[in-house]
């Protein structure tokens, strides 16, 4: 039975933009979506505000929508649906919310009731709404290659960015030999209990990984930038290691063969938007208790990172543009 809710909004793209300067996301008012069965209702807390949001309205995802809301992470509130998910506070995430159905930087968010996952009760609204992609991509990193392990070393490349700090999390986490590898000398975010810095800008990486790991190398390498790593990684990496790759700055690298093969090396490749909604929260319900012990801790959020959607635009600017604090909406 249709339950009465008030009108709230929500943002909407309704056609790519050729350069970040050229976004024009609206915010427009958004009544309550009718449901279909086996569909639930939420109303949206809290919706962090990820990269690949934008880079899909710039049209650097060929398989996103328009018009469409944006949003890919969400924490909030069943109000209508199956009975037994109703009033239930739930989070998550998915490769096809906000690019191919309306996400989350809106009051109202729908999803399949298979998508839905209970938040943490010891994570605040917007410390769950800040979970999603970053953790999703570490997870499914670590899924894909096998977890990290007790006596392992890993190495995270790019470990100040969002990625890199959920991949040391949870190779911490394992109680692994951990090694988060910088580009600048600027304060460790992350983790310190177990972990070894390295400054990309002043020292040699794959010396440096090698030192720390007793010269055998590092079992799992953790790339979350690409290119400007990967050559250090490949000199890295131990007998029979793993890289983990998720993006890159440029296409073509350098790839010798021979230390492949003789090294017995795997290269991983990781794309979440192949996971959809309900795939995504499976994983999420994977961590979930973990950061119920807190075992994994979500990222700080601070009050003047919790924006209404009137500041969609320039919260998107400076996300694109490389934000280091993570970003919510409050809708």
């Amino acid at each position: 039975m249709s339950i009465h809710q008030d009108d709230l909004r929500a943002v909407r793209v309704n056609a790519k933009a050729a350069s970040p300067k050229e976004l024009a996301p609206s915010v427009e008012k958004q009544s309550p979506p009718a449901l279909h069965a086996g569909e639930a209702l939420i109303r949206v807390r809290s919706a962090g505000v990820n990269p690949s949001d934008v880079k899909a309205a710039l049209g650097m995802m060929p398989q996103a929508v328009f018009p469409r809301t944006p949003g890919r992470d969400f924490a909030g509130v069943v109000v209508e649906g199956p009975s037994a998910w109703v009033g239930k506070e739930v989070w998550g995430s998915g490769g096809d919310v906000g690019i191919t159905r309306d996400g989350s930087h809106a009051g109202w968010l729908v999803l399949p009731e298979a998508a839905l996952r209970e938040k943490p009760k010891n994570l605040s609204f917007e410390e769950a709404g800040s979970v999603g992609v970053p953790f999703i991509t570490a997870y499914e990193g670590f899924r894909r290659s096998g977890m990290p392990q007790r006596g392992q070393t890993v190495a995270v490349m790019g470990a100040n960015g969002k990625v890199g700090q959920a991949a040391v999390q949870f190779a911490v986490q394992a109680g692994a030999n951990v090694i988060a590898v910088q580009r600048g000398s600027g304060a460790w975010e992350g983790p310190s209990q177990g972990v070894h810095v390295i400054d990309a800008k002043t020292e040699d990486v794959a010396a440096r990984i090698r030192e720390l790991s007793d010269g055998k190398g590092a079992h799992i390498i953790f790339n979350t930038v690409g290119s400007p790593y990967f050559e250090a990684a490949n000199q890295a990496m131990a007998k029979g290691a793993t890289q983990i790759l998720i993006s890159t700055l440029e296409r073509p690298v350098p790839f010798d063969i021979f230390t492949f093969f003789r090294g017995m090396h795997t290269y991983v490749g990781i794309d979440t938007l192949a996971l959809n909604c309900i795939d995504t929260n499976e994983r999420m319900e994977a961590m979930r208790a973990g950061f119920e012990a807190s075992t994994l801790h979500p990222f700080a959020v601070s009050p003047d990172a919790v924006f209404s959607l009137d500041h969609v635009l320039a919260v998107y600017q400076e996300v694109i543009g490389g934000a280091s604090r993570r970003m919510v909406f409050n809708p």
